[in-house]
Formats: structure tokens, sequence, C-alpha cells
């Protein structure tokens, strides 16, 4: 029996530590969620999902444009040799997109994880922001809202190949729809001159009848048509999560406002009450000298 205690009671001192070990990890793991900034990760998903879809998506449906516009509207390379360029241009612009946000959105999620950690921290009186931190959160604000002002016009102008590329659409399910009652299919045409795409003396400049069915049926129509679409999502979705991002940093911003001003007022009134617990103190000192 002697031998048996002290093997239990090892056994409960064993049990005891393993059950401090892991609320300690649990405790651990809690305090570490608490920590992340949830509402930036959420927004830098949204934002790195809308530049994904629009830069990818974007990049090869207008190599598909060109494309489709050399075989069918403008089989004169000097016709379209600015469009040409134009595109190339937008394209290395897509790449500079897709770079710039990949490197900012993961700034700002840092910025994100900075400003939690500093808010817990000053609610706990355990730290103080500095200007300069408080200047950051500013400077992003202001270049957050430049961002989404200029992907605003980026999402406006990808309206514009989804429109041209919707009518076409219609007008070929129009041709093909069985109670269409067409007696001159040929007089149904897509000219693309008329956009300012390519230049009026481009050769052929558009398509009618039978040769726009066929135009329609190709892989470079219906990948580069659904691709726009997908782009024009990817630009909407970029621009909800700039502004998500607006909104987290004004929040924080005005959070760590709110705290200085709050460390402020404890600071002046704890200087308070130690000028009141001195001077009570020197007059008690009077009031015992004068006693003795």
């Amino acid at each position: 029996m002697d031998g048996t205690k002290p093997a239990m009671e090892s056994n409960a001192e064993e049990t005891q530590d393993e059950g401090q070990e892991s609320k300690g990890c649990f405790e651990c793991c809690i305090k570490c969620l608490g920590g992340v900034p949830y509402a930036s990760l959420v927004a830098t998903i949204l934002c790195f999902s809308g530049v994904a879809l629009f830069c990818g998506c974007g990049h090869v449906a207008l190599s598909g444009t060109l494309t489709m516009l050399e075989n069918h509207f403008s089989t004169v390379t000097t016709d379209h040799a600015t469009l040409a360029m134009v595109i190339q241009i937008f394209q290395y612009i897509i790449y500079g997109i897709a770079s710039f946000f990949f490197v900012y959105a993961i700034l700002l999620l840092a910025e994100g994880f900075y400003t939690t950690s500093a808010i817990k921290k000053e609610l706990q009186s355990d730290f103080k922001t500095t200007v300069c931190g408080r200047c950051i959160t500013a400077f992003f604000m202001f270049l957050t809202y430049i961002l989404f002002l200029a992907f605003l016009a980026i999402f406006g102008f990808t309206a514009i190949p989804v429109f041209l590329f919707f009518n076409m659409w219609t007008t070929c399910a129009a041709m093909k729809a069985p109670n269409a009652n067409i007696t001159s299919p040929d007089s149904i045409c897509v000219d693309v001159r008329q956009y300012g795409v390519i230049p009026w003396n481009a050769t052929p400049g558009k398509a009618c009848g039978a040769t726009l069915g066929d135009i329609c049926n190709t892989s470079e129509f219906y990948l580069s048509y659904h691709l726009y679409i997908v782009a024009f999502a990817g630009a909407g979705a970029t621009v909800i999560a700039l502004i998500h991002y607006l909104m987290i940093l004004g929040a924080n911003w005005a959070y760590l406002k709110s705290a200085v001003s709050t460390h402020e007022y404890q600071d002046i009134k704890t200087k308070d009450d130690q000028d009141l617990e001195a001077e009570a103190r020197s007059k008690e000192g009077q009031n015992s000298s004068s006693y003795s």
C-alpha cells in the first residue's frame, strides 16, 4: 500500500502537468487568433482574387481579340498596327498591376496586424502609438483612395469590350433563332470600324451574314467574350476590396487617435492625482510638526 501511494501521487502530478500544458497551448492559440485582423485578411483574399481574375483573363482576352481581328476584320497588318501596339501596352500594364497589387495587399495586411496589436496593447496600457505609426495609416488610407478611383475607372473601361462582344453575340443569336424571319441574312452586319477599334480604311472592316455566324462560332470569340466577363467581375471584386480596405484603415486610424486621446487624459489625471497626494502629504507633515 505504501508503494502504490507515491505512484498514484506521481501519476496525479503528471496528469495535472499535462492539463496545465494543454491549457497553456489553448490560451496561446486563442491569443494568436485574437491578434489576426480578420477584416484585413478577408479584404486581402478578395483583392488577390479580383486582381488575379482581372489580370489573367484580361491578358488572354486581349490576345484572342487581336487574333480575331487579324483573321476576320483587318487582314492587312498595317491597318491594325496601332491596335496591336496598344494591346501590347495594355498587357504590360496588366503585368505591372498584378505585381503592384500583390505587394500592396501584403503591406496592407501587415499594417492590419500592426494596428490590431497596437490597439490591444493600447487598451492594456502597455504600449503607446507613435506619430509615425498614425501617419503611416493615414498615408495608406490616402493611397488606397487614389487606387480605388483608378480601379473604378478600370472597372468602367472593362465594360466596353463586354458591351461590344455582347452586341455581336446577340446579333448572331438573333440570326440563329428558329423563329427569326430574315429574308436577307447578308444585310445583318457588324462593323467594328464604327467603334474606333480599327481605322475606316481597314479591309474588310465588317462581317455580314454567314461570315458573322462563323466568327461567333470560333474559339477566339467564345473564349474572349467570357474572359472579358470574368475580367469585368474581377475588376469589380477589386473595387469592393479597396472599399473594404478604406473602411478598415479609416476605423484603425480613428481607434489609434482615440487611444492617444485616452492616454493623454490618463496621463493628465495621473499627474493631478500625484500632485494632490503630494500636497496632502505636505499638509500632514506640517500638522505633525505643529503638534510636536
